[in-house]
């Protein structure tokens, strides 16, 4: 839904904040609500109430419309029936229509992640591996098995999984019985160094009484404490994280969930974290969301008190401000946000400085667990602090172990009206626990797109995204990508432009052919950042891959969260949301140092060029000069053989002197040839009449007759003789000479 009419704000409003775009799968809810306009003094108190519509957004986003009454109704009934839809084939990433952007199967890039953790990323996954089954690739501890290859031991579970070596996958599919959804316990990271490794699962299955037992569920888990090297302990400690607090664990117990016991895991620490269900995080979002949309700033700029013919920040009034202050805290979303950091953070130091390997479960294994896993590999993991690495890690985490983005967005995933290849569900096995009542409902029956109907709505993804954005935070220096990469994947997963976060788990997404069907969100920004190489604003300009090339480990006094201002703050405080305008400066500066760099370079290969050319032209007209002084003694010697001397000046003057052995005394005939500017050679006139009254001096001497008569002669051969030297040198290029002269009688 695009705003094209902004409201009409009285005069003298500044600063409008332009709304943009709003992605119809953003759209939360909305509703009619009514508002009683204030009387003038003029008016009577009987004034007509106003009704308006009220959009709240997925994204932070709460608009207010006013529309006129013939058009109310209309807009009202077009947005209940767009922001609805009954099928997945309704949304945008399908009836948009074929995309550029194609998708690789990711399955491919899951295998090519697998074998990177086992060490073997010198090989590459392939879809004839794939089909083949000839992914089962290993190292000394782990393996990959393709039990899970048809999705019918566990629904959720990738087609391909991580699990020791010692363990088979005969016991892998007894295992899975006791877990809830058949989730069992498996490899997502290893450490290449220490052997340690981050595992996932679901709850175990152990009842009320936490008397039920699985021998091969318990052998699995052990052998995830790999013996240390080069230690006298035998075995590495584990660590079990439930992220759920104790009373939620115990509770479970009853519907014959709960958690495991110290005394049946050997070696192990079971450890609580106390993060909520998807539930309190819901409503501790719509908090924050009603904190933003009251102390935020209104649609003209202005605090949002204003609107309401409240107090302001400006009054000095410190109870407002304590009480906004106690508002954000009552919202309990920083406070969560700083529970999945902490929980993160010590798994992290288990791994880094215990090498010890910790098993991590929830109730089902793809909300809080996914958090927690995602983040400590983040913390782990160099390789997942880039760009690609990012990437690979939402993919197999988030995508691949089934979290279900459908269900948390508020959007379909699979409906039962035929289109689809099969009626797919999310049921479990039969021994498999249904540990989460909220999941029931979304299990036979085709769900709702619209999140006020949706009891299984909540923002687990866009809180882990916060979450990293905090570490962003804390260390600038340490990611590739910066805040504006991560506000644009949120984009892109609310409004279901791709189909990379459709549906629930990996199944339903090969089932439905999203990747063939749908366009890779991925692809698309790989394109926008090769149009702009490193000056595009997804890259974080500060990145240092070495200041921080091993573990982040956060201290419990630095996990303290802050609002996320370039997502949360963007539409409520526009202006202060824009707490990036030293990043963006200095973005600006590097582009332009970028094109100086260009025009620099551009320069220095202009002068080089320049440069040698002139060390050619300085060699060619130092060959030309050679050779003219080669043709300038070969003339002279010419000249001289036939009784002449010629004479070159410094200033290009060449004067000739003709001798004759006959007479009684040598008589010297000067001949003058000047160089003129052009490079011609003239004749010098000055000379010529010297040279001629000599000549007349002469023939007024009859005993000198016959002289005269042989020096004609011998002139008019060395006439002949300077004219094929003067035709010669025409056909050089920088030098030309040309002798002729004439001996008046």
């Amino acid at each position: 839904m695009e705003e094209k009419n902004l409201p009409r704000f009285r005069e003298g409003t500044r600063n409008v904040i332009a709304l943009g775009t709003i992605p119809l799968a953003t759209i939360e809810k909305f509703t009619e609500i009514v508002v009683k306009n204030q009387p003038t003094p003029r008016q009577s108190e009987k004034t007509p109430s106003r009704q308006l519509l009220q959009v709240i957004g997925k994204d932070m986003r709460t608009i207010v419309f006013g529309f006129r009454p013939e058009t109310r109704e209309a807009i009202f009934d077009a947005l209940s029936r767009c922001t609805k839809p009954t099928s997945l084939w309704d949304l945008y990433a399908f009836v948009s229509g074929p995309s550029k952007f194609g998708n690789t199967n990711p399955k491919v890039r899951l295998l090519n992640e697998y074998l990177r953790l086992l060490g073997k990323g010198s090989s590459r996954a392939s879809m004839n591996m794939i089909e083949d089954g000839s992914f089962t690739f290993s190292n000394d501890f782990w393996r990959i098995s393709s039990i899970n290859s048809s999705y019918i031991m566990c629904q959720s579970y990738p087609f391909a999984l991580m699990v020791p070596k010692s363990i088979t996958d005969e016991e892998v599919l007894q295992a899975s019985n006791f877990r809830a959804r058949g989730r069992l316990p498996v490899v997502t990271w290893c450490d290449p160094e220490t052997g340690a490794v981050l595992a996932r699962s679901s709850q175990p299955l152990v009842g009320l009484m936490m008397n039920m037992r699985s021998n091969t569920d318990e052998k699995i888990v052990a052998a995830l404490c790999t013996q240390l090297a080069g230690t006298t302990v035998k075995r590495r400690k584990l660590y079990i994280a439930d992220a759920r607090p104790r009373k939620n664990a115990l509770a479970n117990g009853a519907m014959g969930g709960g958690s495991e016991s110290s005394s049946h895991y050997s070696q192990s620490e079971i450890v609580f974290f106390g993060i909520d269900n998807i539930h309190a995080m819901r409503e501790s979002f719509a908090r924050l969301r009603d904190y933003l949309n009251t102390h935020g700033a209104s649609s003209d700029g202005r605090s949002s008190f204003l609107r309401h013919g409240g107090w302001t920040w400006g009054g000095g009034n410190l109870s407002s401000m304590s009480a906004s202050v106690s508002t954000l805290g009552d919202s309990g979303w920083l406070i969560h946000v700083q529970s999945v950091l902490a929980g993160s953070a010590w798994i992290a130091a288990r791994v880094a400085l215990e090498s010890a390997s910790v098993l991590v479960h929830c109730s089902d294994g793809w909300d809080r667990t996914t958090q927690l896993i995602s983040l400590a590999n983040l913390l782990l993991d160099p390789y997942y602090r880039t760009l690609t690495g990012f990437q690979a890690l939402i993919e197999k985490d988030w995508l691949a172990f089934g979290h279900p983005f459908a269900d948390r967005v508020g959007m379909p995933a699979v409906t039962g009206s035929g289109n689809t290849p099969s009626e797919l569900t999310r049921q479990a096995s039969a021994p498999v626990l249904q540990s989460s009542p909220s999941r029931h409902s979304s299990v036979s029956q085709a769900p709702t797109s619209h999140a006020q109907n949706s009891n299984d709505y909540s923002p687990i993804f866009l809180q882990w995204v916060d979450c990293v954005s905090q570490l962003l935070r804390m260390y600038p220096f340490a990611f590739e990508f910066s805040s504006a990469f991560l506000v644009d994947l949120l984009d892109s997963v609310l409004s279901c432009r791709f189909g990379n976060f459709l549906c629930n788990s990996e199944r339903e997404r090969q089932q439905c052919g999203v990747p063939d069907a749908c366009g890779c969100m991925w692809a698309y920004f790989a394109d926008l950042r090769a149009s702009q190489g490193s000056s595009h604003v997804h890259y974080n300009y500060f990145y240092d891959p070495l200041k921080h090339d091993g573990p982040l480990l956060p201290p419990a006094a630095a996990l303290a969260p802050t609002l996320w201002p370039q997502f949360h703050l963007r539409w409520a405080c526009p202006l202060e949301a824009q707490v990036g305008g030293v990043e963006a400066q200095f973005r600006q500066m590097d582009v332009k140092f970028s094109e100086l760099q260009k025009e620099k370079e551009m320069a220095e290969r202009k002068a080089k060029e320049i440069a040698t050319l002139m060390e050619s032209l300085t060699a060619e007209l130092q060959n030309e000069k050679q050779r003219a002084s080669r043709e300038s003694d070969a003339i002279k010697r010419a000249v001289q053989s036939l009784g002449c001397k010629v004479h070159f000046s410094n200033s290009g003057d060449c004067a000739v002197d003709i001798e004759s052995s006959q007479f009684a005394s040598s008589q010297k005939l000067p001949y003058y040839l000047k160089r003129e500017a052009d490079g011609t050679m003239q004749r010098d006139e000055k000379s010529d009449l010297s040279f001629q009254s000599q000549l007349w001096q002469m023939t007024m001497l009859p005993s000198t007759q016959l002289a005269s008569d042989v020096m004609l002669d011998r002139g008019a051969a060395v006439a002949h003789r300077c004219a094929q030297v003067a035709s010669f040198q025409a056909t050089t290029r920088h030098l030309s000479f040309y002798i002729a002269y004439e001996i008046p009688y």
